[in-house]
C-alpha cells in the first residue's frame, strides 16, 4: 500500500469532490491509498482503521466459510465505500477486501471521524442511498442467473474483473459465482475465443473484442 502526499494527494482530493458528500470540513487528516492488484484494502475478520471511498479503480469482496471455503461475494466500484458497515455496526464480522486493480482510496480515519460521521445527516442520507442501491443490485443478481445466459453474465464479470484488458480469475471462483459447473463455464470461454473476444494465454485471457463484451453484458445492465 501507498500512501499520496503534496501536489498527488491534493490533486484526487479535488477530483473526487468528497467535500460534498458531508457537512462538516475534512481538514489534513485525509488520506490517499493506492493499492497494486491482489493487495488487501481490508483483511477478512479485522477491525478496518479507516472508513475508504473509492475513487479509481476496483475491488472483490471475499468471505471465508466455516468450512474453510473462499466465496467471491460482490464487486466494489468508484464512488462507493468499503468499511460503511465497520462504522455503523460495532459488532460485524469483516469481508475481505481485495484489489483487483490498481485502486485508490480515500482515506477517513475512523479515530478522528467515527462521531461527526454517525452524527451528519448529510453523509448519512447519501449512504443510506447507497446501502439501498446495493441491495436492489444483488437481488436483481439473483434474477439474472435465472433470466440470462451465462454469456450475457460472464461478459460483464470479465469485465469487471479483467486489469488492462487482461482477465485471469480462477475457474472455480466464478463457476461459484455465477452457479454454474466447471465444463458449462468452459465451453463459454471456449466460444468467446473462437469467436475472437477473448485469446487465451497460458492461464490467463487477453480481452480482443471490448465493445463485443460489452454488448452482452449490457443486456443485463437495460433489464
Amino acid at each position: 500500500m501507498r500512501i499520496y502526499n503534496d501536489e498527488k494527494r491534493q490533486h484526487y482530493l479535488k477530483e473526487s469532490s468528497i467535500e460534498a458528500l458531508f457537512s462538516f470540513p475534512l481538514d489534513e487528516f485525509i488520506e490517499v491509498h493506492e493499492y497494486k492488484r491482489d493487495e488487501w484494502i481490508i483483511q477478512e475478520g479485522s477491525v478496518p482503521n479507516f472508513l475508504f471511498y473509492l475513487i479509481e479503480g476496483k475491488a472483490k469482496i471475499y468471505v471465508t466459510h466455516q468450512n474453510g471455503k473462499v466465496s467471491l461475494l460482490n464487486f466494489v466500484s468508484p464512488k462507493e465505500y468499503i468499511g460503511e458497515m465497520e462504522l455503523l455496526n460495532e459488532v460485524y464480522y469483516t469481508k475481505g477486501i481485495q484489489a483487483s486493480t490498481k485502486t485508490i482510496c480515500l482515506a477517513l480515519p475512523l479515530h478522528r471521524y467515527r462521531k461527526q460521521l454517525l452524527e451528519d445527516v448529510v453523509f448519512l442520507r447519501e449512504l443510506s442511498k447507497l446501502l439501498s442501491l446495493k441491495s436492489t443490485i444483488m437481488a436483481a443478481k439473483y434474477s439474472q442467473s435465472l433470466s440470462f445466459p451465462l454469456e450475457n453474465r460472464l461478459a460483464e464479470f470479465i469485465l469487471n474483473t479483467s486489469d488492462d484488458g487482461i482477465y485471469m480469475e480462477k475457474h472455480v471462483t466464478v463457476c461459484e459465482f455465477l452457479g454454474v459447473s466447471y465444463r458449462h463455464l468452459m465451453h463459454v470461454l471456449a466460444q468467446f475465443c473462437d469467436k475472437g473476444l477473448l485469446m487465451k494465454e497460458g492461464r490467463r485471457y487477453r480481452i480482443k473484442q471490448h465493445n463485443s463484451l460489452y454488448n452482452l453484458a449490457e443486456m443485463l445492465w437495460n433489464k
